[in-house]
């Protein structure tokens, strides 16, 4: 029985998304109807109860996607699924281009050891607080960092206090009698041992994470790793990650060949030294090095959060770990997975050309100015004129706001946003904010399932 899908709609979109359903030639048959308004992305659940009268003999709803209210009650009063299509009547084709799979990004395998660089320099409540930070960020694992001819007289007092609040904990230090120390006090892991100070494994029942003897040192690695595996105790296996034009390369060769040579062992990576380390944005570092990590099974990352440029890297990499294991287990590319790591561009920044948006303006009966933006630059237009420029100045002089404080200060707000959107290559929609992906706070309580999901995927909550 073929699927007969009700779209509704406003009238300002009514002849846009027949257009777009035209060109689509669904295998589904289809009804547009226009729901009583103006605005598609004004309509609500409640006001679709109200004024729907008749659903055209349709087997699913499709709604704007910034339709409001409680969609799986309106389905059980109407007795038809309703759900959320997409924001721009544009993206309808890719929406409906796949057929709909759940992608669950709750799941992952890596686990992030978030380092505090300056635990010695540190009160016992101020690790507690930053540790509390690091985890609600995705931080499996507290990793508390030793500085070099430091004392840290409270460790065993922190490396407590860490355990009763159910941290895993971590102590990173190059000192024998640091890590013996960490190890007596209970710390799940220890950061780093060697080949010559595998001895401290014996002493305590911890992890260990051990290191090349001297740097680039594969041999005393693989000794070490024969040691461990004949004593069968656990351990992690981290051959080091450089710095770029400090030996970046030839650390993933490194890397690679240990995956080679010991399919089984379990490994980390040191993203900070790149994250930290470059200057560059870190989601797009985050999102390579997670998916290096995937590729050898890398199931450990130590992450820290220290230069300014670098304070969203472990939610980023929180973030990418979910979206490489969906990828991976899926086996398809890292891609219309989650737009999170996405801060700067969109996939499609600009769902509308200039004519369209003319064409749109035509329509317009009120006074109340829209604003869009096209690969040709800003507009604004209302029912007395249509107006474009790449320069937000460059428009004040034509909207006649000059004794409208509060309306110019509006229109000033927006336009901005249309002007940065239009110059990074963003999506503009009038009223909404710019969507920065996992690095804005705000966004972040929960990754943002709407910034992108055209692909007909849909996607289980993912808490990051």
């Amino acid at each position: 029985m073929t699927e007969h899908i009700l779209f509704l709609t406003g009238s300002l979109a009514q002849k846009q998304l027949h257009n777009v359903l035209e060109k689509m030639q669904p295998e589904f048959t289809y009804t547009v109807h226009q729901l009583g308004l103006k605005v598609a992305a004004l309509m609500t659940a409640e006001m679709i109860e109200r004024k729907l009268k008749d659903t055209f003999g349709a087997t699913r709803i499709i709604v704007p996607g910034r339709c409001r209210g409680d969609l799986t009650a309106l389905s059980e009063k109407l007795g038809i699924p309703v759900e959320r299509g997409t924001e721009e009547v544009k993206d309808l084709p890719l929406f409906f281009g796949k057929k709909i799979q759940i992608v669950d990004l709750t799941r992952y395998n890596v686990k992030i050891f978030a380092e505090i660089t300056d635990a010695p320099n540190l009160t016992v409540s101020e690790i507690l607080n930053r540790s509390a930070y690091y985890r609600k960020n995705g931080a499996d694992v507290i990793d508390l960092g030793c500085l070099p001819s430091t004392p840290f007289p409270h460790m065993e007092e922190a490396i407590t206090a860490l355990k009763q609040a159910n941290f895993l904990v971590s102590l990173d230090s190059l000192e024998a009698h640091d890590l013996v120390r960490g190890g007596k006090a209970g710390v799940d892991y220890l950061l780093s041992l060697h080949e010559s100070t595998l001895w401290i494994a014996d002493e305590v029942n911890t992890t260990p994470i051990i290191i090349p003897e001297t740097h680039e040192d594969l041999e005393s690695l693989n000794r070490a790793i024969k040691i461990m595996q004949a004593k069968n105790r656990p351990f992690i296996v981290d051959p080091i990650l450089d710095p770029i034009h400090f030996g970046f390369t030839a650390s993933i060769v490194r890397y690679h060949k240990m995956r080679q040579n010991h399919p089984d062992v379990e490994m980390m990576l040191g993203v900070g030294n790149i994250t930290e380390l470059t200057h560059a944005d870190t989601a797009g570092m985050n999102a390579l090095l997670l998916g290096i990590c995937s590729e050898l099974n890398i199931n450990h990352i130590l992450a820290t959060q220290v230069s300014h440029h670098a304070v969203c890297a472990i939610k980023e990499a929180d973030l990418a770990r979910r979206i490489m294991f969906a990828a991976k287990e899926h086996d398809t590319l890292p891609k219309h997975i989650n737009a999170g790591l996405m801060a700067l561009h969109e996939l499609s920044a600009f769902p509308y050309s200039l004519d369209e948006i003319q064409e749109l303006a035509s329509q317009i009966k009120d006074p109340s100015y829209r604003v869009q933006i096209s690969s040709e630059g800003l507009h604004i237009f209302n029912r007395d004129g249509f107006h474009s420029a790449t320069d937000p100045f460059e428009l004040f002089p034509k909207l006649s706001v000059e004794n409208d404080g509060g309306h110019a200060f509006y229109l000033g707000v927006e336009l901005a946003r249309a002007e940065i959107a239009w110059q990074l290559g963003k999506r503009f929609n009038q009223d909404q904010p710019l969507l920065w992906g996992c690095a804005v706070d705000t966004q972040n309580s929960e990754v943002d399932l709407h910034t992108f999901k055209p692909a007909g995927i849909t996607f289980k909550n993912a808490k990051s």
